[in-house]
């Protein structure tokens, strides 16, 4: 009971949630613009993401956790889960391909490998 307690209220944070879009980037994560060559700045399994210019307020971002969870894309990729993933980094391509770059494995973890972009419902936690 406690389990599913805790899932309902994981997925009702998502009500007031923002709309945006992810795609994934590749390793060398590192140097990134917040935690430089450290390795430590990566949270367990590799959930974590680099921001487009609109999150990343002027660094401010790093550090920051959001929840998020694909809602569609292109051949229905979505996997019906939400993760927590940490801001490392300002997006690494200009322009930005989406709101938020995860990692391969933070992607992996949303979406099925049928895309390169997805839409998602995000919310800092």
């Amino acid at each position: 009971m406690l389990i599913a307690a805790a899932l309902i209220s994981k997925e009702a944070l998502l009500v007031h949630a923002d709309i945006g879009t992810a795609s994934f980037y590749n390793p060398p994560y590192i140097p990134t613009k917040c935690g430089g060559n450290s390795e430590e700045q990566f949270p367990p399994g590799n959930m974590f993401a680099a921001v487009s210019e609109g999150l990343w307020d002027n660094g401010a971002a790093c550090g920051r956790r959001y929840r998020l969870r694909c809602i569609s894309g292109p051949n229905r990729p979505c996997k019906q889960r939400t993760i927590d993933v940490k801001v490392v980094d300002l997006c690494p391509f200009s322009p930005c391909p989406s709101t938020i770059v995860l990692s391969r494995d933070a992607f992996a973890a949303v979406s099925h490998p049928r895309g390169r972009k997805i839409n998602i419902e995000y919310i800092q936690v």
